[in-house]
């Protein structure tokens, strides 16, 4: 099961963040994926839209940080993902991965040969 949270805006809508096994063929790394919408409901709709069938927020264990809130907010399509962080601890000095657009980890490679 994912790991996954929520946290609800003062204007009433919803982030989620989900921790998903990465959608690409070449991923083995875990992804954090994190959406804006009215309710938990419709941000799960988004992604299971986008090709993500598999997605259920099942309690509270991992909400979105204040960070990650700010990110989401500020990107114009409200849904984002990056590599997710390893419960190993991490070290003062690796520097963290920028957020990226769905579209980056949904696309499919250019097929070969024209």
């Amino acid at each position: 099961m994912a790991a996954g949270g929520f946290c609800m805006l003062p204007n009433g809508s919803v982030v989620v963040a989900l921790n998903l096994p990465s959608p690409a063929a070449d991923g083995a790394a875990a992804v954090r994926v994190l959406v804006v919408a009215q309710n938990r409901a419709r941000a799960l709709t988004r992604l299971r839209n986008l090709g993500l069938r598999a997605v259920y927020l099942r309690g509270n264990a991992a909400p979105p940080s204040p960070d990650e809130i700010t990110a989401v907010l500020h990107h114009p399509d409200g849904l984002i993902w990056r590599t997710a962080p390893d419960n190993a601890v991490t070290t003062l000095v690796s520097v963290p991965e920028l957020w990226r657009p769905i579209r980056a980890l949904l696309r499919r490679p250019a097929a070969s040969g024209t």
